[in-house]
């Protein structure tokens, strides 16, 4: 069965035994070059690297993982023990499991230990439930409606928010406003400036079915047809996946809380409960390193396995 972007299920689901395995991913020539991590102990070189956390759920307390701040925190002593530090940290969403204002503190706290001196977050479903998302805007956002753009050296970053509404099928949607202001956004960038976009919902159609896409990303996406190099980062699957498109690398990051199962393994989505030692191998976190003039980014995601909190 072929999927709309023209991935057959069982080449997908292939990916999906990437998830946890630890790949260093670098672009050249829009062809991706792998090679498991422990192959090389040198860290990789460039301009600048950046981390992405995603899904960590705080205040979530079930089976799949009693204690989600603990991991959170294992995460952020991986990022503080890596022999390069990272210029920002980049959360993709689901900052907290029911948007309560006590759960975003917890989180700003945490994150707070990491060396990374400043953090870029976009919402997930569960940061926007029950009001509409306006105790993460006013906490996040209180000069604008949730989305967002920024420059750090020669790399133009955009967050996206396509939490609020809904596509059929209960699919991501960014809506017609933020469009609008995006294909602005990105007119106003050269061809040559290397694009990175992060939003929660993937930008690509996973897996539909469990409204694992957006509806309106084909719009979206097509802004960006004149760059060179797109790098596009999402969460919301809890599971690292990749798929490369002409210029652009999409890539999902792994939760620091739960993992979930892989399309089609199970009657729907949800957390997943894995014996308690093997949790770690499914927890984690994306670095991403920068060559300035390479149009290259070098990806690397990490387990949270044999790690401790600091």
């Amino acid at each position: 069965m072929l999927n709309d972007d023209g991935i057959d299920r069982r080449g997908f689901l292939r990916c999906m035994q990437w998830a946890g395995t630890g790949l260093l991913w670098t672009m050249a020539g829009g062809v991706p070059v792998s090679r498991v991590l422990g192959q090389t102990s040198r860290a990789p070189s460039g301009d600048f690297s950046f981390v992405q956390i995603s899904d960590s759920h705080i205040g979530f307390n079930r089976d799949a993982n009693k204690d989600v701040t603990a991991t959170l925190q294992e995460a952020i002593a991986r990022i503080n023990a890596a022999p390069v530090e990272p210029d920002f940290l980049i959360h993709t969403g689901d900052i907290t499991h029911l948007a309560k204002p006590g759960q975003f503190d917890t989180c700003g706290q945490v994150l707070q230990s990491a060396k990374a001196k400043q953090v870029f977050y976009v919402p997930g479903e569960h940061d926007v439930s029950g009001d509409q998302g306006q105790r993460y805007l006013e906490r996040y956002a209180s000069k604008g409606p949730g989305w967002y753009s920024f420059d750090h050296l020669g790399v133009h970053f955009v967050g996206l928010v396509n939490v609020l509404n809904h596509g059929e099928g209960n699919l991501g949607m960014l809506g017609d406003e933020q469009l609008e202001w995006l294909e602005k956004d990105a007119k106003s960038r050269s061809a040559s400036t290397p694009m990175v976009v992060f939003a929660h919902i993937p930008l690509w159609s996973v897996y539909p079915e469990w409204g694992w896409a957006t509806s309106d990303s084909e719009r979206a996406l097509g802004c960006f047809r004149k760059f060179g190099s797109l790098t596009v980062l999402n969460g919301h699957i809890h599971q690292t996946m990749q798929k490369v498109e002409g210029n652009v690398t999409f890539h999902t990051a792994m939760s620091t809380a739960f993992p979930q199962p892989k399309p089609g393994a199970a009657a729907s989505p949800g957390p997943m409960k894995v014996p308690a030692e093997q949790l770690r191998s499914v927890l984690g976190l994306t670095s991403v390193n920068f060559v300035h003039g390479k149009h290259s980014l070098a990806i690397v995601d990490s387990t949270l396995e044999g790690v401790t909190a600091g």
